[in-house]
């Protein structure tokens, strides 16, 4: 039986990304600056994004279908780097196939002594749901934070903490009113975008909040912010909560923070972000005190406790 599936010409590929929301089974990425195809299993041969491709890199060839074989898949992958195989990995987790993905974490354990990166790392991205935009360096044991022109510029981890002393220590005339600079001290802080090996969560304090907390509390920056790293969810509109869990526990274990301050508004609605922090502290192997805030619709600050 032959089937349809697409085949990219890296050498004309340019990696500027058109090809990827038109590619419904996710079966695209762009890694290492070109289009890639992570999963020959969820490619469906329609060629949907063949007509978005400026340069005329992808096109649609015919060969036999035979059973697909993730070991056969996972031994091309390696060659192609550590970025590959992550994105792949995540693939076949985010479609559910958890055959597939054993046996390809199962080659990386048996093959480790050979690869050009370690597995370790590789199932860490995987478990914890991080794109592979930044990778832990096996020889320093860091994150490389990287500028991949696939990833979201958004998402591109920044550290303000330099920005912020140099703001501080600027003298201001004494005419002029005060000017409070802001205390945000890294970026993303998006639940979702947040990468829990970046540097900057490192033996941290952290401030876990709900979206709307900031814009309700006209302090915020001065009295609550100030010398913690910063994380901002939405209990009720977010997707992926489990996602949500596993980083907290990895910020707990991994990067070892200090302590949680959970900033939560009072609708009701906003206290599932103390019980997804509870439900992480209850499966981390660290335990860190966390201090709980309920703020009023007013910006107030209704009640604070250490649970």
């Amino acid at each position: 039986m032959k089937r349809d599936i697409i085949k990219i010409d890296e050498e004309l590929c340019d990696g500027c990304g058109l090809c990827i929301p038109n590619c419904h089974e996710g079966a695209l990425q762009i890694i290492d600056e070109k289009a890639c195809l992570v999963s020959d299993l969820m490619c469906d041969g329609l060629g949907a994004c063949i007509g978005h491709c400026p340069q005329g890199a992808i096109t649609i060839e015919q060969r036999e279908a035979e059973p697909y074989d993730e070991i056969a898949v996972i031994k091309e992958m390696v060659k192609k780097g550590s970025n590959v195989v992550i994105a792949h990995l995540q693939h076949l987790k985010e479609h559910n196939e958890m055959e597939f993905l054993q046996q390809g974490v199962q080659y990386l354990e048996q093959n480790r002594n050979s690869l050009e990166f370690d597995p370790d790392n590789v199932k860490y991205y995987v478990h914890n749901n991080i794109k592979p935009e930044n990778l832990i360096k096996k020889e320093e044991n860091m994150v490389e934070e990287s500028t991949c022109s696939g990833g979201c510029p958004g998402s591109m981890p920044v550290d303000f903490n330099i920005n912020i002393e140099q703001m501080n220590k600027t003298a201001l005339p004494k005419t002029e009113q005060p000017i409070f600079a802001s205390e945000l001290r890294h970026w993303p802080v998006q639940m979702h975008l947040i990468n829990p090996a970046t540097l900057y969560f490192k033996n941290s304090d952290l401030l876990l909040a709900a979206d709307c907390v900031a814009f309700s509390m006209g302090d915020f920056h001065q009295n609550y912010l100030k010398g913690k790293t910063l994380i901002i969810a939405c209990p009720k509109l977010d997707s992926g909560i489990e996602t949500y869990i596993a980083k907290i526990i990895s910020l707990i274990d991994d990067a070892k923070i200090n302590t949680i301050t959970v900033m939560m508004m009072e609708v009701p609605c906003c206290s599932g972000l103390l019980q997804i922090v509870k439900t992480a502290t209850s499966q981390a192997k660290r335990k860190v005190p966390v201090k709980a805030l309920i703020i009023g619709i007013k910006g107030e600050v209704i009640s604070e406790e250490w649970i």
